[in-house]
């Protein structure tokens, strides 16, 4: 059994949303993407738009476009094609315009362990929800810290537009006065 990635690895956004596709979701919970769907179909009224949605053509032809293209791993099993993409059905067909993943939200995540009902699955929903609650956690501190920035940047700007005007007042004092009006040597006429 191969290592399962860290999950926070596995949250994408799309449309705003931090969500998890199926077939990541499916490794978690330790079933084949074409069951977890399945299950999925049969419970459908428990998972509204706000639990899962599925990719449009440009979001997935997107995400694809973001992933890594090919998978360098040779099969294990005779007769088994790599597939080109980490998002696989579990007939191991390619994911095609017909086959567009689901994304879960954090709440369609809980949602599918429990139509599941694995103990795998179970176990793995409170480290999902925990993936999700830390990015959460994460995105609030990094606001804190943009809106410490700003107030830092605020009070730069008034400092340097403080700094100017001192400047300004100083400059005609830190020049070196006029040289004084030699006089001439000699005869001067100019005084008669």
């Amino acid at each position: 059994m191969k290592p399962k990635p860290p999950i926070e690895s596995l949250i994408l956004t799309l449309r705003g949303q931090k969500v998890i596709l199926d077939a990541d979701l499916a490794e978690l919970y330790g079933v084949p993407t074409k069951r977890l769907n399945e299950q999925v179909k049969r419970n459908a009224d428990r998972f509204p738009q706000d639990f899962m949605f599925q990719l449009t053509a440009r979001e997935w032809s997107n995400l694809k476009s973001q992933i890594a293209t090919s998978s360098l791993e040779i099969p294990h099993a005779e007769g088994v094609v790599p597939n080109w993409s980490q998002f696989a059905t579990s007939s191991k067909r390619h994911r095609g315009a017909a086959y567009r993943p689901t994304a879960f939200t954090e709440h369609g995540a809980i949602m599918a362990a429990t139509i599941l009902n694995s103990p795998e699955a179970v176990a793995m929903s409170v480290f999902v929800v925990r993936a999700f609650m830390q990015m959460r956690e994460q995105l609030a501190a990094n606001a804190a810290i943009l809106k410490r920035l700003t107030e830092i940047d605020k009070t730069l700007l008034q400092h340097d537009s403080a700094l100017r005007s001192i400047w300004s007042k100083l400059q005609p004092l830190l020049e070196s006065p006029p040289a004084p009006p030699q006089r001439r040597m000699g005869f001067n006429r100019d005084k008669e």
